[in-house]
């Protein structure tokens, strides 16, 4: 038998282990990459952008970084590197076609009358249909040209959420960024495609203002700092303030020991649990309040929040539970002290001509330059890509966190994944292991449950993120369930899920990539 073509959209980190996995099981992988490398969103970064999460966390499990890398948050050249000798180690550059974009996928065979009346995904559970393809529109990534379309057995989209496509605010009438006549307006997407010294140029001897507070306002807003200095401040608009951590270990205490293993995630509430596990949830939560408050004290006096008027209202575990942890750039408060940095809340805003008018302020910030570093829609990415209305229609979230099975499966759409759309604490380590679950599902090692059991379970899992993470649930992130989803991951391809030799280790030590390397 003709072994089956699985295309893969994208070539970051989700597509290189989609890749190397689906290869490993015998499959065809088809690699399309709109740039002209791999990496993704590391290909157009900010000069002094590096990772936020150390880098024993942030790697594959069966490919350590270089012993050369010495740092705990490698700059993004090292990364960029490191996924390179990954690519080049397991073979996989020559699956990759680049400069190539897909513009829409179509799925053949099947009436979107047959689609609805199935109880099983695909008809059978199975990954693979007799008859049913995907027909691939392709076209080059530069002129637009049609390359070819191409018939493949399954679809792998690796297309990620921080990139591409810019989550733009809404204005009022008149409001937008067409009423801002002396300046420019940007967002953190154009500026990063920038050549370092085009950016730098751009927001030299200039009054530049940041619209965001995560990583890439707080990276931007540092670089306008330096090298604009008290002479023309960087004004930051911001809505919320959030626990910016200055480190990973609050008081002395790796932050891991308190998030990270398993006994913190016998303090929340986890989807599909059982009553033993619901009542220590309840009868935990202290021990859960007192996690939290060891950290928001150790932000507070490390960063002198109270000073600035930065002490967020809501409690670290919303932050940490909907991934909105950012890591301050080293002497943040220290430009904000000399004057190069000026923090201002607004809940919203809108331009006029000299610049922007917030609320409850007269007057308007003049200014030369706006960077909205608002981030990005990548669910308008994964809904744009479909060809059929029915496809469309299924992957538009409205009011859900994450309408996927596993992460990584629509109960609707099949001979599909998706991979690397939710957030985690270290999105490479959660890639790779749901990679390695799609290719054993692929394989044939376990079939799916049933359409309407996969959608309980995803009610199951919406519902618990929204509890924990409020009003971010949006970013759908499990950070805080981390263990819990991978357990499931690992009974589904028959993994023993405790992943440590011992009851004390399997409980208190914290779990990594090198926890998933084998069976």
């Amino acid at each position: 038998m003709e072994p089956k073509k699985v295309a893969i959209i994208g070539a970051g980190v989700s597509g290189l282990a989609a890749c190397k996995f689906t290869l490993s099981k015998g499959f065809i992988p088809i690699v399309f990459e709109a740039r002209g490398a791999i990496g993704g969103v590391w290909t157009e970064t900010l000069q002094t952008t590096a990772l936020q999460t150390p880098k024993d966390m942030y790697r594959f499990s069966d490919f350590p970084w270089p012993k050369s890398v010495t740092e705990e948050f490698p700059k993004y050249n090292q990364v960029l590197d490191y996924l390179k000798s990954y690519a080049d180690h397991f073979g996989l550059m020559k699956h990759i076609r680049f400069n190539t974009r897909v513009l829409s996928i179509d799925y053949e065979g099947c009436s979107d009358e047959e689609l609805d009346s199935w109880n099983l995904w695909s008809g059978s559970g199975e990954a693979f249909g007799d008859r049913r393809k995907w027909r691939l529109n392709v076209v080059d990534a530069h002129t637009n040209d049609p390359i070819e379309e191409m018939v493949v057995d399954f679809v792998i989209l690796c297309i990620g959420r921080f990139s591409d496509v810019p989550n733009i605010p809404e204005f009022p009438p008149n409001g937008g960024p067409e009423a801002f006549k002396s300046g420019k307006v940007l967002h953190s997407l154009q500026y990063s495609a920038m050549d370092f010294d085009t950016a730098s140029n751009l927001i030299k001897n200039k009054q530049v203002t940041v619209v965001g507070f995560q990583k890439s306002a707080l990276d931007l807003a540092m670089e306008c700092a330096n090298t604009n200095g008290p002479k023309n401040p960087c004004t930051v608009l911001y809505k919320t303030a959030h626990w910016n951590l200055p480190d990973n270990h609050p008081w002395g205490i790796p932050l891991s020991f308190l998030y990270m293993n398993r006994f913190a995630e016998l303090l929340i509430h986890k989807p599909g649990e059982n009553f033993i596990l619901y009542l220590l949830a309840v009868l935990l939560s202290p021990i859960r309040w007192f996690f939290a408050k060891i950290v928001e004290t150790h932000a507070k006096k490390k960063h002198k929040l109270a000073k600035y008027g930065m002490i967020p209202t809501h409690s670290f575990l919303q932050d940490i539970s909907s991934c909105q942890l950012a890591s301050l750039p080293e002497k943040f408060y220290e430009k904000v002290d000399e004057g190069s940095i000026i923090l201002k809340k607004s809940p919203n805003f809108m331009f006029c001509e000299e610049g922007i008018t917030i609320q409850g302020q007269t007057k308007p910030i003049r200014t030369d330059l706006v960077i909205l570093a608002t981030g990005f829609r990548g669910d308008q990415k994964l809904k744009q890509i479909f060809t059929s209305a029915t496809h469309r229609n299924h992957m538009t979230f409205r009011d859900a966190v994450n309408p996927l099975y596993r992460q990584c499966i629509h109960p609707r759409i099949p001979q599909l994944a998706v991979i690397g759309f939710t957030e985690s604490p270290s999105n490479m380590f959660t890639s790779e292991i749901r990679c390695r679950w799609v290719a054993e599902f692929l394989a044939g090692t376990f079939k799916l449950p049933s359409i309407k059991e996969m959608e309980k379970d995803i009610a199951n899992w919406e519902k618990i993120l929204k509890h924990y993470s409020g009003p971010f649930s949006k970013r759908a992130c499990f950070a805080t369930l981390h263990i819990w989803y991978n357990d499931q991951l690992c009974n589904d391809i028959g993994w023993n899920p405790k992943r440590k030799k011992g009851f004390f280790a399997n409980l208190f030590v914290p779990f990594s990539p090198l926890d998933y390397a084998s069976p």
